[in-house]
């Protein structure tokens, strides 16, 4: 008989004003699969009933644990606060307006489980030559990136870390919007990452998002340039000069693009009427 233990895995639910939805992310994590797992919801004082909703979950299960921050500290801040509460060999962060499938936990867990070298995973783009799960070096994390598998764009939901890498690393820095694709960045200089499929989980598309607003319209493109090009210069970037140069002209043509076909869009408006 297999004496192999699962190991814990800390979900980590941050939550602000999510009363029309958090119930339905609990859920989702109470319905999985797999078993071995604490649900910490970290709340960044709601004004609404998400708390009252939450404890009313945590009453029930004693894996669903409930904090309320202080003060309200904003969305990074708290994926950090949520995470010095966290035990578990895992982190995997979901987003309270979010639903993870009832497999969705298994599978993450069971392929990082394959490449102890791993610091983390993220859900990836599939190949044609090779089957999931994948487990790759910094380098080819870098290439991969800036071509056509985009790992850094990826939202925290699409990822499961080990959580002394996280620790490690120092967590999030903080800074709104650009804090995930930072933060993949920033630890894929140093750790092996494991590939494996999209739909594993659910992200919710609503007006309220953060995607959808008036800062992210304004800001995004820039805070993304400055963090990428912070990594370019790292001293522990993974790439050689050559390799950054190509990842450069790259960037630029592929700018060079979007703004072109942004420019044809009203043009296409007006032939299509």
């Amino acid at each position: 008989m297999s004496t192999y233990q699962q190991p814990l895995v800390s979900v980590l639910m941050t939550s602000y004003n999510r009363e029309g939805y958090i119930a339905a992310a609990i859920e989702s994590v109470l319905n999985s699969t797999y078993a071995n797992f604490e649900l910490i919801i970290s709340d960044d004082r709601s004004k609404d009933s998400t708390v009252a909703i939450a404890k009313s979950y945590a009453a029930k299960d004693g894996r669903v644990k409930v904090h309320v921050n202080d003060s309200n500290m904003g969305d990074y801040p708290n994926r950090n606060k949520a995470a010095t509460y966290a035990t578990g060999k895992y982190l995997k962060y979901l987003d309270s307006d979010d639903l993870i499938y009832y497999y969705g936990l298994e599978v993450m867990v069971n392929y990082m489980e394959q490449f102890p070298e791993a610091g983390f995973g993220l859900a990836s783009i599939v190949e044609d030559e090779r089957p999931f799960p994948l487990c790759i070096p910094p380098k080819e994390i870098y290439l991969e990136g800036f071509g056509k598998s985009d790992h850094f764009g990826r939202a925290p939901g699409s990822s499961i870390i080990k959580r002394e890498v996280f620790e490690e690393q120092g967590g999030f820095s903080g800074k709104r919007m650009i804090g995930d694709t930072e933060f993949w960045l920033k630890i894929a200089m140093y750790h092996p990452m494991v590939k494996f499929p999209f739909d594993l989980y659910w992200s919710r598309v609503h007006e309220n998002r953060e995607a959808a607003s008036s800062y992210a319209a304004n800001e995004y493109k820039r805070l993304r340039k400055e963090v990428i090009e912070a990594a370019l210069n790292h001293e522990m970037c993974p790439l050689s000069k050559p390799e950054i140069n190509r990842v450069r002209s790259s960037l630029r043509n592929r700018k060079i693009k979007n703004a072109i076909l942004g420019n044809l869009s009203p043009l296409k408006k007006i032939f299509n009427q």
